[in-house]
């Protein structure tokens, strides 16, 4: 594993995920050093931007969740050191962490995603409501692991819901409920991992649910046939190409009851923590914690590439 040098683990961070960054970071770690890479821990919650290139990284692998991390931010400060680093690049970093502009991209290239508005102070809850239907989901445009999120199921409610997701952000989204099972689709690569169906008693997918509960049901095989299952995983590489993102990531959809799929979101930088799902998807395709990390690991990059992927 010299082949890498020094790598830097980037952990922890100041965004509303810390805790799950440093348990993923910490894990992701211990892998590598277990595989004799030479790596260490690097938070930058701690330490400054000119410590990451006095340590003379040669590659680093970002673990970091939220904003700070998965947002382009560290991707552009890395590559102007010259440091190849793990997962997309500045633009689809930014892209995907923001589920608005995700959605216009989206939009724009015909890649379905469920209909949404934008709240603010001044809305009106109520003709919102009737628009998209209830229930809604509610959700900071810039946040992750389903902090600041709700399910609305009454229009009183709506306002509410909104005041909760601006505590986390001044962009908030409502979005039409898709009423069918939810996904998820790690991308390896240029490929598809398994499909992941997530079933929880809670009434959504939350933070309790993502990283506490012990009774969210991780179904993979997904239980879809094998070629509706192939064609979720082409659109799935569709999605993610359409956002220019690369290396590695997971896209998160919900089937319709004609299981067609909507697309919510990507995630640039996943979880990778004992609840993950990235690495649930890779043992079932065979490969194990400490193989996923050297395989992220040998994918990571400087600067976006030169060539134009086909997202027709």
């Amino acid at each position: 594993m010299t082949r890498f040098g020094k790598v830097g683990v980037i952990l922890g961070g100041r965004s509303a995920e810390r805790e799950v960054s440093l348990k993923s970071g910490s894990m992701v770690l211990a892998a590598l050093q277990q595989q004799g890479v030479d790596a260490h821990a690097f938070d930058p919650r701690d330490r400054g931007l000119e410590e990451l290139v006095r340590a003379r990284f040669d590659r680093v692998f970002i673990a970091l969740h939220g904003r700070y991390g998965e947002d382009g931010t560290l991707q552009g400060a890395l590559e102007l050191a010259g440091i190849p680093y793990t997962g997309s690049g500045v633009l689809a970093s930014a892209l995907a962490m923001d589920k608005w502009r995700t959605k216009l991209v989206w939009q724009a290239a015909g890649v379905p995603t469920p209909r949404y508005e934008l709240l603010g102070a001044d809305s009106d809850f109520r003709a919102i409501a009737e628009r998209l239907g209830l229930p809604i989901m509610v959700k900071p445009a810039n946040e992750g692991s389903s902090i600041g999120m709700s399910k609305v199921r009454r229009a009183a409610d709506l306002e509410e819901a909104y005041a909760l997701a601006a505590n986390y952000d001044a962009l908030v989204i409502a979005e039409q409920f898709i009423d069918g099972p939810e996904l998820t689709a790690g991308v390896l690569g240029h490929e598809a991992l398994p499909l992941i169906r997530l079933e929880t008693p809670r009434d959504f997918y939350d933070y309790e649910a993502k990283y506490v509960a012990d009774d969210t049901r991780y179904i993979c095989p997904c239980g879809l046939p094998a070629g509706e299952e192939r064609a979720i995983q082409r659109a799935v590489i569709r999605a993610f190409d359409v956002l220019g993102c690369r290396g590695w990531g997971r896209v998160d959809l919900m089937l319709d009851r004609a299981d067609n799929p909507h697309f919510l979101e990507i995630n640039t930088s996943p979880g990778m923590t004992d609840h993950s799902l990235v690495p649930m998807a890779a043992r079932q395709a065979g490969m194990p914690f400490e193989d996923l990390c050297i395989r992220i690991l040998e994918l990571a990059t400087v600067g976006d590439p030169m060539e134009v992927t086909h997202v027709g």
